[in-house]
């Protein structure tokens, strides 16, 4: 199976637009902008039989037969037509993870229908922003998602930093039993911390062993399509150099050791120069979430074998783009969101948003800027995603983050506030947040909200 290393040459791009321009309603946006194309793609979700551990098949759940499902790419301003067809024994649906689509093309049982068993949906949607996304299923996701029903999605925009090589690598874990089966869901330990299988995956195979050229650097786009895994990324304590996260690239590349990917975050590293004879781990350190299944040391995901000097082309410029803080100075958050939990018969423990299991908030107007705090009442982790749009991360605890990016997703430690501050754009219509630890959104720890012009 590949690794998803490919070279791109293309001729055509569509026009610069600003960092993160907004998203015009001006052209149709199931239309290409200017330059486009529409990219179909037919994808099928279906049961098949799948070897997350060599020799060892496991009835998977998976789009077009494989673990994760196929990586799909396309250009800023092309439109996307996916025309998805249910195999499967039950509804589902598909989530396009960080995509700042029409309201009704999000993928949620909210804004579209289930696709039953045996028929079609298409999802069509202009791609506003490079950078690197995943898609999933929003049904059922506990049994959905734990089976394979997720990919990553690259989009590429004007002006990307030139590498050697790219591959898309997408971590997860699995639960299997002693028959090498994934387990069913299990109940209260793990609707309170979330399933964390033993089995770790890069591209839904057990530690792979990933070949690379010596005198190379390559560009790693991430994605953590764990349940409730945190991933704390190494490559044996080497440096490299964080260029993207959620939203696309950052305003300019930070060099460090490791980098925390909560649960659905991406990040995009420029990674190497290595030396011929190498051999590098692909690493999670220990990283305690405050949950029983807290992870106590370092595990591998992956090895890396770095083989013969190539000539490198490659070239990461100190600026990557611009990017305008929405907030300086203090300012009176509108919004807070209270992540919560209480003790419940039912299964142990009900996970909460300002008191309620799946909150009815309060509506946003279009163009209107949002600064929120979500506060974390627990006494452990949960990654908070906001669906269709993208904020800036202002404080953590009242302290300024490091550098400045736009996320989807963002991790709120126990007992603490992050500000975050977004602006809806033209896209009116029903939209969630949740927290990204899939028992926990399903136990009801998310909230749903109007966008209203």
């Amino acid at each position: 199976m590949s690794d998803h290393s490919h070279h791109h040459h293309h001729v055509h791009h569509a026009p610069a637009a600003d960092a993160l321009g907004a998203y015009t309603m001006a052209h149709d946006a199931a239309q290409p902008a200017p330059g486009g194309r529409v990219v179909m793609v037919a994808l099928e979700a279906s049961e098949f039989d799948w070897e997350f551990v060599a020799g060892r098949p496991a009835r998977a759940w998976g789009y077009d037969g494989q673990v994760p499902g196929p990586v799909l790419e396309a250009n800023v301003g092309d439109v996307l037509e996916v025309r998805l067809t249910n195999r499967l024994a039950e509804p589902t649906t598909i989530h396009w993870h960080g995509l700042r689509l029409p309201a009704p093309m999000d993928g949620t049982d909210m804004v579209q229908h289930p696709v039953a068993p045996g028929e079609t949906f298409t999802y069509r949607f202009m791609l506003p922003d490079a950078g690197t996304f995943w898609y999933h299923s929003h049904t059922n996701e506990r049994v959905q998602m734990e089976r394979g029903l997720y990919g990553a999605l690259v989009v590429r925009g004007p002006g990307e930093p030139r590498v050697d090589a790219e591959r898309v690598l997408v971590l997860d874990d699995v639960a299997l039993d002693r028959k090498g089966q994934i387990k069913p869901p299990g109940w209260w330990i793990e609707q309170h911390d979330g399933r964390q299988g033993s089995t770790r995956l890069v591209n839904g195979l057990q530690e792979p062993v990933l070949a690379m050229a010596a005198g190379q650097i390559e560009r790693w786009r991430i994605v953590n399509a764990a349940s409730a895994r945190y991933v704390r990324l190494s490559l044996g304590g080497r440096p490299f150099a964080l260029i993207g996260s959620d939203g696309g690239l950052l305003a300019a590349p930070v060099t460090m050791t490791e980098v925390l990917l909560a649960p659905s975050d991406r990040v995009e590293l420029a990674v190497g120069p290595f030396a011929e004879g190498e051999t590098l781990r692909i690493e999670s350190l220990a990283y305690d979430r405050k949950s029983t299944n807290s992870q106590r040391k370092a595990e591998p995901f992956a090895t890396v074998r770095v083989g013969a000097a190539k000539p490198s082309v490659a070239e990461i410029p100190s600026k990557l783009r611009d990017i305008e803080p929405l907030v300086t100075g203090s300012i009176t958050p509108n919004r807070e969101v209270h992540l919560g939990a209480r003790m419940s018969f039912r299964h142990g423990v009900d996970f909460l948003v300002n008191q309620e299991q799946h909150h009815r908030d309060q509506p946003v107007r279009v163009g209107e800027l949002q600064v929120w705090d979500i506060v974390n009442d627990t006494l452990m982790d949960h990654p908070f995603h906001l669906h269709g749009f993208f904020f800036q991360v202002v404080s953590v605890n009242g302290e300024p983050p490091t550098f400045l990016s736009w996320e989807d997703t963002v991790n709120v430690p126990p007992k603490s506030t992050v500000r975050i501050a977004w602006v809806p754009d033209d896209r009116p219509g029903e939209w969630m947040y949740h927290c990204h630890i899939v028992e926990h959104h399903a136990n009801g720890m998310m909230g749903h909200f109007a966008v209203v012009p």
